[in-house]
């Protein structure tokens, strides 16, 4: 297949102007990018696999088409990941591009790069881009290693958003679901729903196990053990297990280790991978700067439809702290211990206690007590969670 052939089968909306007739947008992420397509910035949108990212852009691309009327011809989407592509720098798919529709250089155009982290050197590429002028350009990664950019070849240059799996509200979207005023109360309903299921889009469409069973052997055989290198994909999914059965938890490298057999090192090195492919987030103690890095991490989900897949839906309390963690993750919680007790999270200058069909009481509620923040907060169960969206808005924007 010719490059261009290739170039018209992902872009469709060349032909008619539509983008996609099944496309569920997600407004509450979209309304802070389209502001972004108007400035030279590179967005780059960051998150775990098929956790929406690609329909992110095409959204995008939908909206520049019907919104701010720019001609189809003039977007540009490709997947990085295609092999046909792999010999090809990006400046060299984006002049066969515009020799294709006789765009000049002087021409604004909009490129869409998804899995932008396949290619090498892919910072001074953009960068480059970025300089000549004329180019819109937004780009997706899998990986956080999109965010190190030891060459400082996009610093000023690049605005980041990370996308998340759906939460509560997106969940009732996908699902075609509107509860009137007066069946408020089926709300709590759904919830314990989406506590199972989950945010992965895909899965929430479909509900097929299997989908989101290979959808996380994906990841782990494609986003780590191809990407990294690794010898043994089997300590791979079994530290993955690990941690699912860990979430919510502080975690201990020597003991997962032992378990699995492998260094101390070799756990840590695995522990930063999952992290950078967006399968967990680790959440430090607070403390002094000594005391924070010596503290184990708690682990927490991305998405707890994998979590409960791995190990089943039980420890609703687990299950629900992680909701919690996710909703207030862009505020880098850390959790407190005090007096021999631990406390959930601390945001700011907000102490967080997170409990799900059961009271803060004993040993925890008087270190809860004691513990001199000024604002305190337990969020116990569906209602509380609605209490929570109420103090992130003021707290800052999750």
């Amino acid at each position: 297949m010719s490059l261009d052939q290739l170039l018209h089968q992902y872009n469709p909306w060349w032909e008619d102007g539509s983008v996609s007739a099944k496309l569920i947008e997600r407004p509450k992420i979209l309304s802070k990018i389209y502001p972004l397509l108007g400035s030279p910035d590179i967005v780059l949108l960051t998150g775990l696999r098929r956790v929406g990212k690609t329909t992110m852009m095409k959204s995008l691309i939908h909206y520049l088409i019907n919104e701010d009327k720019i001609d189809p011809k003039h977007c540009l989407y490709v997947s990085m990941d295609d092999y046909q592509l792999a010999p090809l720098s990006l400046q060299e798919i984006i002049d066969q591009y515009r020799k294709l529709f006789k765009i000049t250089y002087k021409q604004q155009i909009y490129v869409f790069f998804d899995e932008i982290t396949y290619l090498k050197d892919f910072q001074i590429q953009l960068k480059n881009i970025y300089d000549k002028g004329s180019v819109k350009c937004c780009a997706s990664s899998s990986s956080s290693s999109v965010l190190k950019d030891d060459s400082a070849a996009l610093t000023g240059r690049k605005r980041i958003i990370e996308i998340d799996p759906l939460d509560f509200n997106e969940y009732l979207l996908f699902k075609d679901v509107s509860i009137s005023g007066s069946d408020k109360q089926l709300l709590e309903s759904y919830f314990v729903d989406y506590m199972q299921t989950g945010g992965m889009p895909e899965y929430v469409l479909r509900g097929d196990r299997e989908y989101l069973v290979g959808l996380i052997d994906d990841i782990i055989m494609k986003d780590i053990v191809a990407f990294y290198g690794l010898k043994n994909p089997g300590v791979a999914r079994e530290f993955f297990i690990l941690l699912m059965e860990r979430a919510g938890k502080q975690i201990s490298i020597n003991k997962m280790a032992n378990i699995l057999k492998i260094s101390p090192d070799t756990a840590k090195r695995y522990l930063a991978m999952f992290e950078e492919t967006y399968l967990i987030h680790l959440v430090s103690k607070a403390g002094k700067t000594n005391e924070t890095l010596l503290s184990p991490k708690k682990v927490y989900a991305t998405d707890i439809g994998m979590r409960n897949i791995i190990v089943g839906f039980r420890d609703k309390g687990a299950i629900f702290e992680n909701i919690v963690f996710n909703k207030i993750k862009s505020l880098q919680p850390k959790y407190v211990t005090f007096d021999g007790q631990e406390i959930d999270f601390l945001v700011k200058d907000m102490l967080i206690e997170v409990k799900y069909g059961r009271e803060l009481e004993g040993k925890q509620l008087a270190a809860f007590e004691k513990i001199p923040e000024k604002k305190k907060l337990v969020v116990n169960g569906f209602s509380g969670l609605q209490k929570l969206d109420q103090v992130v808005a003021t707290t800052g924007k999750a």
